[in-house]
């Protein structure tokens, strides 16, 4: 009885935050106390934090937990149906859901609901990784045949994003069955010669990872024709992007330059007055770099900086230097994107 007197001690202040409402109901859960847990779990989504997802997904696996599978499922629908429609983490979770109660049907009805009303949108952000959650679902279960149809269905869509080309790459490399190049390749070209907005520079350096990925994949499972065609493109779209940024090596051989100017200047007799007694003593003032280590400095920068920059792709650019070490195009993307909704 002193726990939950101190929870509802809190509630004044501690009401508009879901984790509060998921201790609570965990807590009471603990102390064999569901009915105490499910009061608790009530008020919190019906009336103080109805509105924030984190508190129905909570419900959601509570209720699973406990055997109540209608009430789980309800909590799903409501929340991708009704509170925030198309929120992707709860489609997944409820199909998933489904897919462990044994009944694939409606798991697959989950995602084809979901995948009709975003069609219907004009330029849905959303449909493009729908339709890849889709095809691995389907892939997971054992329908190949289906999961390679569903994946199929990105070409023609207009706004494709880099973690949806690198995720039709994985599955495509995966799907046990003769390898579908030109659509892959149809995906890889209109992503790369799309023409770049204002706001949108930063996206170079992921057409530059996705072109290296893509021919990554050629490599293992592409012909010579197809690897020349993409080397070809890559270098075109690219090398002069490397060309004309600044090298660091470059960047090192301003700073000795630099450094060594500042010295000369220092060392070139002139003294700024310190009195009128001509034998006054002037301090001691180091000698200028010679000008034979100078050049030898300044040569072997050059010579380093004078290597022509590498036209085709490499491995090193595969993954930003800001994301950890992982697989070129066996990483699959996260489960599903942030998605930005009203706390």
């Amino acid at each position: 009885m002193q726990v939950i007197k101190l929870y509802e001690r809190c509630v004044i202040a501690c009401a508009s935050y879901s984790e509060f409402w998921i201790r609570y109901v965990q807590c009471m859960e603990d102390r064999q106390s569901l009915e105490l847990a499910n009061n608790a779990l009530a008020r919190a989504t019906h009336v103080f934090v109805k509105k924030q997802t984190e508190i129905h997904l909570f419900s959601a696996r509570f209720k699973e937990l406990n055997g109540d599978t209608d009430g789980a499922r309800a909590e799903y629908q409501h929340l991708h149906s009704v509170l925030y429609p198309g929120l992707l983490e709860a489609i997944v979770k409820h199909a998933n859901m489904e897919h462990r109660l044994g009944d694939k049907e409606s798991a697959c009805l989950v995602y084809e609901k979901a995948i009709a009303a975003e069609k219907e949108k004009e330029q849905s952000q959303l449909l493009p990784m729908l339709l890849i959650q889709y095809s691995r679902f389907l892939y997971m279960v054992g329908d190949l045949e289906k999961a390679r149809e569903i994946s199929g269905g990105l070409h023609g869509l207009a706004n494709l994003t880099k973690p949806v080309l690198e995720a039709v790459i994985f599955l495509e490399s995966i799907f046990q069955s003769e390898k579908r190049i030109d659509l892959l390749e149809s995906l890889v070209e209109k992503f790369l010669t799309a023409e770049q907005t204002q706001g949108e520079l930063a996206s170079l350096s992921d057409k530059e990872e996705l072109s290296s990925i893509y021919l990554e994949f050629l490599d293992t499972f592409g012909d010579v024709q197809s690897i020349k065609k993409a080397t070809t493109r890559h270098t075109i779209l690219f090398s002069r992007k490397r060309s004309i940024l600044p090298s660091k090596k470059r960047r090192a051989d301003d700073a000795v330059m630099s450094g060594r100017d500042k010295m000369a200047k220092t060392g070139d007799g002139t003294q700024p007055g310190m009195g009128t007694d001509p034998n006054a003593h002037n301090p001691a003032v180091w000698p200028a770099t010679s000008e034979a280590s100078a050049q030898q400095w300044g040569a072997a920068y050059a010579q380093q900086a004078a290597y022509p920059a590498y036209g085709a792709y490499d491995y090193s650019q595969q993954m930003p230097q800001s994301a950890p070490q992982a697989a070129a195009y066996g990483a699959y993307p996260p489960t599903y994107p942030a998605q930005a909704y009203p706390q």
